[in-house]
């Protein structure tokens, strides 16, 4: 069977142009279904079965692969590079996708790319799936019953000659992952996982809650691809809420973890909020103010890059907490200004939120926009919107954390703003 070579990100991944997050997995889910109608057989790089890095096995389909397709959506380096690899390889069988709102680079004007609408982290809608599925079918029937020149490394160099691959009786081919442990193994259902086997089990077990299987498997995947952001965010994620062996060391551990994204220069939201999110915790673990003053930092400049409601919920927590802090050491003003800014932000996420309850399909995503409104309102002391929004998050079929996290956090600021107005009142 003819081969299919997709070059793409994993998972969730930033356009840093926009801010946008985009669920690159719902693009291949889309990519792969039109691949497999054509008749070919389609694999992504975190598909395949091997040991050590992946750069062997992916150079190697980037020459042998019957077709590549090229998803730049997000920017992705990797894949730009990928993309330029293939054309120097092979002068044509290449197909170059980006969503709509991918801003051209100069020098691929020249470079035939199709577009597709991507809603973001709700993924691709039913009626553009269908669609793309449908051109991607008849374009790559076309392509491969008569292939056309599409490199523009072999359009400017006519005279060149394509590789061949010698091939030895002593060739080192792509090694199954025997590595893998048995405990892997077991959790997965598969004695030889690849990275996408793995990192899709253990969001199955973050959804249920069984962070520490989940950890187990992100540390295998994190082997192969040590520098993905999207799994090193859901194993530091796992790790801290794994509370293993100890609540503190699980949050250092988790710290360590994020430090190989480079929080204090990132633009990443999701990175900013997992920082911010597990220096908060170790406030409340050690009583630090470090460790407050740092996750107030990473928040606000999580939320002012993208007027995200997830950490700017949080900021605004954070700000009550050091408003307490300061009026304890009797800085009165500290207070008030830190108090003020909470709630400031509190109507920012609750204008930014707003308009995501209806148009958002997950539904953990709209969970969360849901909490964060509830959370918004307890803060401000608008008693109807709380009424409001605790009806509709426990109406959500979502896993019991996410339920029993937004009620402990309500819990939390309630006593927050009762003590802020004790302190005040003294």
């Amino acid at each position: 069977m003819a081969t299919c070579f997709v070059i793409q990100g994993y998972g969730k991944k930033t356009d840093y142009t926009d801010g946008r997050v985009l669920d690159l997995d719902a693009s291949y889910e889309v990519i792969k279904e039109a691949v497999d109608a054509a008749g070919l057989e389609c694999v992504r790089a975190d598909e395949i079965i091997h040991s050590g890095t992946i750069d062997a096995p992916m150079y190697e389909r980037l020459l042998k692969a019957d077709l590549v397709i090229a998803d730049l959506s997000t920017y992705n380096v990797n894949a730009a590079f990928e993309l330029g690899v293939r054309y120097a390889l092979r002068p044509h069988t290449t197909i170059v996708l980006a969503e709509k709102q991918f801003k051209y680079p100069f020098d691929l004007g020249h470079i035939v790319i199709r577009n597709y609408e991507h809603l973001g982290e709700q993924g691709v809608s039913f009626k553009e799936a269908k669609r793309l599925i449908a051109e991607l079918k008849a374009a790559i029937q076309t392509i491969m019953n008569k292939p056309q020149l599409d490199s523009p490394v072999y359009t400017f160099l006519p005279n060149l000659q394509p590789p061949q691959l010698e091939e030895t009786a002593t060739q080192v081919k792509s090694a199954v992952n025997s590595a893998t442990s048995s405990e892997v193994a077991d959790i997965v259902g598969d004695d030889n996982p690849s990275a996408k086997s793995m990192l899709d089990a253990a969001l199955d077990k973050i959804n249920a809650s069984d962070f520490a299987a989940a950890r187990t498997l992100l540390e295998e995947v994190r082997k192969l691809r040590p520098k993905d952001s999207f799994v090193l965010q859901q194993l530091a994620l796992a790790t801290y809420k794994s509370m293993q062996p100890n609540t503190v060391d699980a949050l250092k551990a988790a710290r360590s973890i994020l430090q190989e994204l480079k929080p204090e220069s990132t633009n990443n939201p999701e990175t900013l909020g997992l920082w911010g999110v597990i220096h908060k915790r170790l406030w409340e673990e050690c009583q630090e103010i470090q460790c407050l003053n740092e996750s107030i930092a990473a928040l606000e400049r999580g939320f002012y890059l993208k007027q995200d409601y997830y950490n700017g919920i949080n900021l605004a927590y954070l700000l009550n907490i050091r408003s307490i802090e300061t009026i304890k050491h009797g800085e009165k003003d500290e207070a008030i200004a830190d108090f003020v800014i909470a709630n400031r932000v509190r109507r920012e996420v609750i204008s930014y939120a707003t308009p995501l309850v209806n148009n958002t399909q997950d539904i953990n995503s709209h969970y969360w926009v849901i909490a964060s409104l509830y959370e918004a309102a307890i803060g401000i002391g608008d008693e109807q919107a709380v009424s409001k929004w605790e009806n509709k998050a426990k109406s959500l079929n979502v896993p019991d954390w996410m339920q029993e996290t937004r009620e402990n956090q309500a819990a939390k600021l309630k006593a927050l703003l009762s003590s802020y107005k004790e302190l005040l009142s003294q």
